[in-house]
């Protein structure tokens, strides 16, 4: 079947839902919904079967949902309507949300029923990006096969919306205001965290701190202390400690409330108002916890983005990993497994060039430290998506292992970088040299069963993420008590030594910032406006060419610089 996936973005949900149809042998093309007249060009050159919009901000044109079967997939349960479904389900603790599958029609989320999933709302207040990469897409992408396989069906017909049946739990909401995303930190941390988790991560929640009114994401349950609310408790890891009605709260991130502002780590963000608040203990971005066999260190970087002193912390905690008596070393990472270097961070540096610089040289030794470790065998555990340098970081292990519903984006070039993380040492030697130059020059995303097929990965796991997380200690443990583990630990030795006579890791890693000197300071391929419009949240002007198979069989043109579009 021919299928047009009309999107806002590119995003995960969207590449899921692109590679889930691609693996059922569909046809499947892409367009962003740039203008009215962008969708209605995409339908009239691709002439799909069936258009599947798997997240949509915009309003289908009428011409086209008249003229094409167009299913929208509302992250909401039947009945439930409006821009903020997910905001509201947070922020008013629903204990059980859904997603449906819904025609499109002239009222917006109004349309005959395709189909739905239902599940249960976590206890405490999900992350939105967290329920929506989590259950949500995973709802979503079962609800993009399913309408495709009734579309086939030329019996099927989509129940009408009647809020008369059982299942049809929800209700027209509003769009969630800014006074709605508002709050104070004298209300009890359950609150806070519901109010900003609701909110994360966009737009945030918004709040006063310190004199400076700002934009809140990335909130943890802190001590029960006393204090007064709003001041700043302590500080650790770029987070702040900041006093509630009935506690504290963790703070990772903040954006100043003003145009143009960027979300950044919190103590960046208040500067000098931070820098005196006290070293405190209780929050980390990266612990280690052993067993007598196994070792796992554990890292949770907001969004997957690793700035230069992320990185540094990281490859310490891997040196000390490395020098305990564990037999595997399991290197975890969180929501996010990692995306590469922080992009905000350096876009925002007095000379952004030369905090990218300093950004791929840190991660560089993360990168190294896994590639060297011959005492243990090492385990990289990837229970969130992946993209650009984060793939690349992972691949160094003796055993890469990934979640099901993962999605790998192993490639630079839509960033305009030529990439390390010792990517030309790591990736030919798991998937062969014409299949890593075919990853990193199509970047097109990478499903778990594909990457397991091209050696990217070693197993995929199935599960939630905590049952992965527990299936992949499972498969650590039962690593270090094999019989055959001398064998296997002294084969990673003498390959390790043997490629190292063929060519050290020292010559792969000088080779890439050769290029990679030239993408930051020459800007040889445009990586200062692609990251300026990856931070600024820039709407494309055009869909990039390798997505829109629809333009290029066409032969039409979607305009200049798809090249350069950061997708």
């Amino acid at each position: 079947m021919r299928i047009l996936l009309l999107c806002s973005s590119f995003n995960g949900l969207t590449q899921r839902a692109w590679l889930e149809l691609r693996r059922a042998g569909h046809d499947v093309t892409v367009e962003l919904a740039l203008s009215e007249q962008v969708m209605l060009e995409a339908a009239q050159l691709a002439k799909p079967d069936l258009v599947i919009c798997p997240f949509l901000k915009e309003k289908v044109p009428t011409r086209l949902w008249q003229t094409q079967r167009t299913v929208i997939i509302h992250p909401g349960p039947p009945g439930d309507r409006g821009p903020s479904s997910l905001d509201w389900a947070i922020l008013d603790g629903e204990p059980t949300w859904g997603v449906t599958a819904l025609q499109a029609v002239e009222e917006m989320d109004a349309g005959p029923i395709w189909g739905y999933r239902t599940f249960p709302m976590p206890a405490e207040p999900p992350r939105k990006s967290a329920l929506y990469n989590g259950p949500v897409a995973d709802a979503a992408v079962e609800l993009v096969a399913e309408v495709a396989a009734k579309a086939a069906d030329p019996s099927f017909t989509p129940a009408p919306l009647d809020y008369r049946r059982p299942e049809v739990v929800g209700r027209l909401r509003p769009a969630m205001r800014h006074a709605d995303r508002e709050f104070s930190w004298e209300e009890p941390t359950d609150a806070v965290l519901r109010r900003v988790r609701a909110a994360d991560g966009a737009p945030g929640g918004r709040a006063l701190l310190a004199g400076t009114s700002v934009r809140v994401f990335d909130v943890y349950r802190g001590p029960a202390l006393s204090g007064r609310p709003g001041t700043v408790a302590g500080r650790r890891e770029g987070a702040l400690l900041v006093h509630t009605g009935d506690g504290s709260v963790w703070v990772g991130h903040l954006r100043r409330d003003e145009p143009g502002a960027v979300k950044l780590p919190a103590v960046t963000v208040l500067g000098e108002q931070a820098a005196l608040a006290e070293e405190r203990t209780g929050y980390s971005e990266i612990t280690y916890d052993r067993s007598d066999s196994v070792g796992v260190v554990s890292f949770d970087f907001y969004n997957g983005a690793m700035s230069g002193e992320q990185c540094r912390r990281l490859a310490s905690a891997l040196r000390y990993a490395v020098a305990q008596d564990t037999r595997v070393l399991v290197v975890r990472g969180g929501e996010v497994f990692s995306n590469g270097i922080h992009l905000n961070v350096i876009d925002s540096a007095r000379h952004p060039q030369m905090e990218a610089w300093v950004n791929i040289n840190a991660i560089n030794q993360v990168c190294r430290e896994i590639v060297s470790c011959t005492g243990q065998l090492v385990v990289t555990s990837i229970g969130g998506n992946a993209g650009a340098g984060g793939v690349m970081m992972g691949l160094g292990a003796d055993r890469v292992l990934v979640r099901q519903s993962v999605v790998l984006n192993p490639h630079y070039r839509t960033m305009g970088l030529f990439g390390s993380e010792l990517w030309t040492y790591t990736l030919p030697r798991r998937v062969g040299a014409d299949a890593a130059h075919r990853l990193t020059q199509d970047a097109l995303p990478v499903g778990a069963a594909e990457a397991a097929a091209l050696g990217l990965a070693d197993e995929v796991l199935p599960g939630s993420r905590l049952e992965f997380e527990r299936a992949v200690l499972d498969y650590a443990e039962r690593l270090a008590h094999d019989a055959g583990y001398g064998r296997l630990l002294a084969a990673r030795r003498a390959q390790r030594e043997e490629d190292e006579r063929r060519k050290p890791l020292e010559a792969y890693r000088v080779e890439e910032l050769a290029e990679m000197s030239r993408d930051m300071f020459d800007d040889r391929h445009g990586f200062a406006a692609a990251r300026a419009a990856f931070v600024g949240k820039r709407k494309p002007e055009v869909t990039p060419a390798h997505l829109a198979a629809h333009r290029e069989l066409s032969g039409a043109s979607a305009g200049a610089g798809v090249a350069r579009s950061h997708m």
